[in-house]
């Protein structure tokens, strides 16, 4: 039974469609491209592509730089004051992104 309910709750997740706006997360973006490229893709080797990631990632990511659980000299200030919707915009316009 247990295996069972293991697997549906696996296949409810992997379906479930993240909420998103691109359009909105294009306007927001623009604090971004001075690092990571006005189309996600960044001039500086040090700095990550964030164009075509998926967006369950950088939403995981997003939301552990304005936590702190990661930490960026850089990205820990400047994730700090986005809402939820605004990382779920971000992610949802760099994963739109090929």
């Amino acid at each position: 039974m247990l295996t069972i309910l293991s697997a549906a709750a696996i296949a409810a997740a992997s379906t479930t469609a993240l909420a998103g706006d691109p359009a909105a997360g294009k306007a927001k973006s623009v604090a971004c491209a001075g690092c990571h490229g006005a189309d996600g893709i960044s001039m500086i080797p040090t700095y990550p592509n964030l164009a075509g990631q998926k967006e369950a990632y950088l939403i995981t990511t997003l939301k552990g730089f304005r936590d702190g659980s990661r930490e960026n000299a850089t990205m820990n200030p400047m994730a700090k004051p986005l809402s939820d919707a605004d990382i779920d915009n971000l992610a949802a316009y760099y994963a739109s992104l090929k």
